[in-house]
């Protein structure tokens, strides 16, 4: 922030100062002309336009303005959220990464395919197995890939029930978890730790912090058991991602808390 901007601040906290001591008698003068100056100017501009330390001022003053008096404010409390979207997209903005690999040629995605179909019980590391053996590395990641949007799912079940007619059957015993972020006012990051059961989509939420770690996952997993009792019982399946504070291990201990 530019010293220009921070004299100006401080100069309108001076002037609030200056205002709260004076009576009751001037400052209602004073409010009746300034509304008057606000209603001129809405009538010449449409949108005025606002430097940072403008924002800052207003921002500021709109927590002390009472709800019954913002018809007279400059700006709505939908543009004061936007703004603080805007911090915090500026806030936690990220370099761009490269390009990641190239795509998979064609006649190396054909031959996956053709494997797949005619050998329904090889999963993924026999696959690239094979095609090592031709000549062809193809990483077992990427022939999951590969499969994936052909909409061939691992073996053995590549002949078997879809993935959606599996997830509906099996409804009653499925959990999901994950992590989302909120961003608070003073552009402080927190993160939040759900879980969803499938069959009926309640959410549960487990804990919220400033610096998820592993240890702190398992722990929230724990206390989130202790509350269900009996009901961890029926739970079969944890579908997570492949974040780093999720482990085997700890879907174990969620699955069965003895």
């Amino acid at each position: 922030m530019s010293c220009s901007s921070l004299y100006l601040i401080l100069g309108r906290a001076f002037q609030l100062l200056v205002l709260l001591g004076r009576g009751d008698r001037a400052k209602t003068a004073e409010i009746v002309v300034l509304r008057h100056q606000v209603a001129v100017l809405r009538r010449q501009v449409n949108r005025p336009g606002l430097q940072p330390v403008d924002r800052v001022v207003l921002a500021a003053l709109s927590r002390l303005l009472p709800r019954s008096s913002w018809e007279v404010f400059l700006v709505t409390p939908t543009t004061l959220l936007r703004w603080h979207r805007a911090l915090v997209t500026r806030r936690w903005t990220y370099p761009s990464k490269r390009p990641g690999r190239p795509s998979t040629r064609a006649e190396v995605r054909e031959a996956v395919l053709r494997l797949a179909r005619e050998n329904s019980t090889w999963g993924y590391q026999r696959i690239s197995g094979e095609l090592a053996g031709a000549g062809l590395r193809v990483p077992p990641s990427t022939v999951r890939d590969i499969l994936k949007r052909a909409g061939l799912g691992p073996a053995p079940r590549r002949t078997g029930p879809s993935w959606s007619r599996f997830l509906k059957t099996q409804a009653e015993g499925i959990w999901a978890c994950d992590l989302f972020h909120v961003d608070t006012v003073f552009l402080k990051r927190l993160y939040v730790l759900f879980f969803i059961e499938h069959a009926t989509r309640v959410v549960h939420i487990a804990g919220v912090t400033a610096h998820p770690a592993g240890t702190w996952v398992a722990q929230q997993a724990r206390n989130l058991v202790m509350t269900l009792g009996g009901r961890a019982e029926g739970i079969r399946f944890l579908i997570r991602d492949r974040d780093a504070k999720f482990t085997a291990c700890r879907v174990r201990k969620l699955s069965h808390p003895s």
